[in-house]
């Protein structure tokens, strides 16, 4: 039977779980599926893991209830005791009603056009991944502004799928895979769990936040490169998947004379991640 659960792991998300939901909610058209003018409504479940919370994240998630009854959508919010993302995502699956899945970040906003999109698709019985056009949110401060044009125009954002924070899979997909494992990336390994002819880029955005200031950048990108590291360990099976382009040098040196003060905060930040001090503080730090 078609249909999309959409897992939600948020952590001490209490400022921003009810926007990414109000999104989720604001969908037009609302998925649906079939080839007639008028589609069937297609069932969609919404899965809230709060996770290690010590603020009101399921509280204010809870509040949503008869909003998503309204929709017409299953909606519920778990709670589990001890923080983790991949815990959270494993708990979401286990409660999840549909087998095609799609795994949002709390801090993500969908466009009102990327659910029925998504949920569309992921009904393949094929193996597929699929994720939106990814808008960085504009920053507030210097330093992640700086940053964010060098990060738009970096290969791992112009070339293939990179699915920040939002990606799906079909039912087929999702098999690729048992529980998630005790990894930092689970976008990367999902990702590479799909060969790129298998990865969709829609036509609907999203919206996706960098972290704000200099050095939530570089423990951001630390704890980025560290999962991808572990992966290329761990699973290197799965870098046959990889297809992401080199930056070439003429690339680097347009972005460094069309911009260059973005270019030295974005190349301080790498230089940084990969020979300043590890502390392990890996928070977001908004």
């Amino acid at each position: 039977m078609a249909g999309l659960s959409v897992i939600i792991p948020a952590s001490n998300e209490a400022d921003e779980i009810g926007d990414c939901l109000a999104a989720l909610l604001a969908s037009n058209p609302k998925p649906g599926y079939g080839s007639g003018s008028i589609p069937v409504p297609m069932p969609i479940d919404v899965v809230v893991v709060a996770n290690g919370c010590t603020d009101k994240t399921a509280e204010t998630a809870r509040a949503y209830v008869p909003k998503f009854k309204a929709m017409g959508w299953d909606f519920q919010v778990i709670e589990l005791a001890e923080g983790g993302k991949m815990g959270a995502l494993n708990a979401g699956d286990a409660a999840a009603k549909h087998r095609a899945r799609a795994y949002l970040d709390a801090d993500v906003r969908l466009e009102p056009t990327l659910l029925d999109q998504l949920a569309r698709v992921l009904q393949s019985d094929k193996p597929v991944y699929a994720s939106g056009q990814c808008r960085i949110v504009p920053p507030e401060s210097f330093a992640t502004r700086a940053y964010a044009r060098i990060y738009a125009r970096v290969p791992f954002m112009t070339h293939g799928v990179p699915g920040c924070g939002l990606f799906g899979v079909s039912a087929a997909g999702r098999r690729r895979w048992g529980t998630f494992p005790d990894i930092i990336s689970d976008d990367t390994y999902v990702r590479l769990s799909f060969a790129p002819s298998e990865r969709l880029m829609l036509r609907g955005a999203y919206s996706w936040p960098l972290v704000e200031g200099f050095s939530n950048l570089v423990r951001v990108r630390k704890r980025q490169n560290t999962g991808v590291q572990q992966i290329e360990e761990t699973y290197p099976e799965l870098l046959r998947n990889n297809d992401k382009p080199s930056l070439a040098g003429g690339d680097i040196l347009r972005m460094a004379v069309s911009d260059p003060v973005g270019f030295l905060v974005y190349t301080s930040v790498a230089f940084l991640t990969r020979f300043g001090r590890d502390t392990r503080n890996w928070s977001r730090g908004r």
